[in-house]
């Protein structure tokens, strides 16, 4: 029997992927574990290996397209024996769990149009059999706000249904599943002051603010889909995060002695190169994962029914490539000595930029280290990216006068920024995490034992 090979779930909020490139063609054979096809998410590229043996019979999906579905039906494998009209046979690029519908019982039919059953499979079904296309999320709220699918717009790639129009429609009280609902709601709106059918945009249209400015003084760029997930992310941080801010200066001049000397005593490798070189950002990691080990209840991520507290140090750094941002994470940081912090962020940096990070290096963590010292920033306020409780903006190091007692001197200061969830982080927990790592940073020495 063919084996439908699906676009794979490679995190666990992924919607949908690109399907950058297939490296099999129709005829060729592979075996368990053969890289077959790239697929894009929004942070990487990632390869897609073969779960069975047998030969490519129809690919159904060609390389390049985008927004592909999560569960879609993207080729078809031929077992032993099976020939091309087998694959022709087959389902042509429909996701599994809609095939199933599709063969259920037509008894089974109310519940569908009624939207009871919406969180299966990459699409719906309405009444009249039409498949509706929607995201996970959009069809788990759908459910959970008893929404016929088939009465809402969607906004996404080709017409398909994401979250904000659901968002929209339990605004609005439109497409109720439920027909007393549905009266109440006709009821309420014959009653009501005439108002919009759904909530007025919260920003100029694309078209207006594009007729502020003349053709051809500008170039349009399609958003990518990285730059889709760092807008969302922000923009939902920003609003549902209450971030407050903390600053300090740190004098440097104790750390830049140490690092030159642990520096300069590196062993070589057989070309005759350090094996290491401890940057400040290094020894920046380090002190904040340790701070957190100092006070742990900063060490903590918010949810609707707990706060985590967690046992390690998971320390993400941001780094910036072409219009877009990944944030590894060092896991486990208050246990690893600078030299392996030092190595474990190089990589992942250098893997970063080609966009070859797995999405369990750059998911979860608990706080974040994002420096712009080296653009010759002094200081700046971070956004919080979530599920994180903290994030420390580093500035430039630079000489500057310091008072030293009585006297007036010259001291090399940073000065660092930590925004902080209010939800799970106070004025006063922030302030003693924010002491513990200018300790950190002021007497380096420690960070060595």
């Amino acid at each position: 029997m063919p084996i439908s090979i699906t676009m794979p779930a490679l995190s666990p909020t992924m919607e949908s992927g690109n399907l950058a490139k297939w490296l099999v063609k129709e005829g060729d054979e592979v075996t368990a574990g053969d890289v077959i096809a790239e697929i894009e998410t929004d942070k990487a590229t990632m390869e897609v290996e073969a779960v069975d043996e047998g030969t490519i019979g129809k690919i159904l999906i060609a390389e390049g397209t985008e927004a592909v579905p999560v569960n879609e039906v993207i080729a078809i494998l031929l077992e032993e024996g099976e020939d091309a009209s087998a694959a022709d046979a087959a389902p042509a690029a429909a996701p599994a769990p809609a095939a199933k519908a599709e063969e259920a019982p037509k008894a089974d039919a109310a519940p569908a149009a009624n939207g009871a059953d919406v969180s299966a499979g990459p699409v719906a079904t309405s009444a009249a059999g039409d498949r509706i296309f929607s995201s996970p999320l959009a069809r788990r709220l759908a459910k959970l706000n008893d929404l016929d699918l088939s009465k809402i717009t969607g906004t996404g790639p080709k017409g398909r249904i994401v979250k904000r129009d659901v968002d929209a429609a339990i605004s609005s009280g439109t497409a109720s599943a439920s027909a007393p609902a549905a009266q109440a709601a006709a009821s309420a709106a014959a009653t009501a002051p005439s108002a919009p059918a759904s909530p007025a945009p919260s920003a100029p249209s694309d078209d207006a603010i594009k007729a502020l400015y003349e053709d051809g003084t500008y170039e349009e760029m399609a958003h990518s889909g990285m730059r889709k997930v760092i807008a969302k992310r922000l923009q939902e941080s920003k609003q549902t995060v209450p971030h407050f801010y903390l600053s300090v200066d740190v004098k440097l001049d104790a750390l830049l002695a140490l690092r030159s000397q642990v520096n300069g005593q590196a062993p070589a490798d057989e070309n005759g190169k350090p094996t290491y070189k401890l940057s400040v950002n290094d020894f920046i990691i380090k002190g904040m994962a340790l701070a957190l080990q100092k006070v742990p209840m900063a060490n903590a991520t918010w949810t609707e029914g707990s706060r985590l507290i967690h046992k390690h140090s998971d320390v993400g750094v941001a780094v910036a490539i072409p219009d877009g941002l990944f944030t590894p994470v060092i896991r486990k940081a208050e246990q690893k000595s600078l030299s392996a912090i030092s190595g474990e962020m190089k990589d992942m940096a250098g893997r970063a930029r080609d966009k070859k990070l797995a999405p369990e290096e750059y998911q979860g963590g608990t706080t974040a280290v994002s420096n712009l010292g080296m653009f010759g920033i002094k200081n700046f306020s971070a956004v919080i990216n979530p599920p994180h409780g903290t994030i420390l903006a580093v500035g430039a190091g630079e000489k500057r006068p310091v008072v030293d007692g009585d006297e007036l001197k010259v001291a090399t200061v940073m000065s660092v920024t930590l925004s902080c969830d209010h939800r799970v982080v106070d004025g006063a927990l922030g302030a003693e995490l924010l002491a513990a790592f200018k300790g950190n940073l002021e007497n380096p020495m420690g960070m060595l034992v």
